[in-house]
């Protein structure tokens, strides 16, 4: 069992919101996170990427993007460890025709079934801050890049602005829930769970200086929105 710092079981809070999941993304971010992957997805090095691993990959849609973006011999493995999360995915993956080309398996970030060098590129998009210690799965990740593989992080953030911070926390932490409760049947609390990893995850400057810490190089931010997420690219 998977617990959150908060003693929060992770891996049944997902498996719940699982149904809803695509959904509550869409009307919870009002669409914009569907552009901050594909912003993030254009500064991504697919060139000689024959081995890409989507960390928290939940319902495959960023595994099934890095699919459809890479070089057509390139092979996406999608790791989660929510089996739910993981059986809505792969009803994505069977419809998209990819099989093939895209594996899911359930598995522990902070613990991963690879071999180490097995990467060319590692993504987690929105799952690092569920991570009970998100310092042991980023040296998880490093440990399975190959040398010169790309790390691309896509996480929620805080915005800087002093005007926009206060709108920031009421949308987070009174709306979001109460979408959760009127559009994930009653499902208020995992939603006001998910806004207090947000507020207190890490900042984007902490994290850049943590990637470096843990030896990753040519560590850039990209910020979206004010603030309300980064991007983090790195190599190893």
């Amino acid at each position: 069992m998977t617990q959150s710092p908060k003693n929060t079981n992770v891996q049944a809070m997902f498996d719940r919101i699982a149904p809803e999941y695509d959904k509550m993304n869409n009307i919870i971010s009002l669409g914009t996170h569907k552009n901050w992957r594909r912003r993030v997805m254009s500064k991504i090095n697919f060139f000689h990427a024959t081995q890409i691993l989507d960390i928290a990959t939940g319902t495959a849609d960023w595994a099934l993007a890095l699919a459809e973006k890479s070089l057509p011999e390139a092979k996406v493995t999608g790791l989660d460890f929510s089996a739910a999360m993981l059986a809505v995915g792969q009803k994505k993956v069977d419809q998209a025709g990819l099989s093939d080309k895209v594996k899911l398996v359930q598995g522990d970030a902070m613990q991963l079934p690879f071999e180490d060098d097995s990467f060319d590129i590692v993504t987690i998009g929105f799952g690092l801050r569920n991570l009970p210690d998100p310092r042991k799965g980023l040296e998880e990740m490093y440990r399975v890049l190959k040398p010169g593989g790309q790390l691309v992080i896509l996480e929620t953030s805080q915005p800087d602005s002093q005007l926009i911070r206060p709108f920031w926390k009421f949308y987070f932490g009174q709306v979001m829930p109460w979408f959760g409760q009127l559009f994930a049947h009653g499902k208020k609390q995992e939603y006001k769970y998910l806004d207090e990893t947000t507020e207190n995850f890490m900042s984007y400057r902490q994290l850049q200086m943590l990637l470096g810490d843990l030896g990753f190089t040519k560590v850039r931010v990209q910020r979206f929105n004010f603030g309300a997420a980064a991007a983090h690219y790195a190599s190893k």
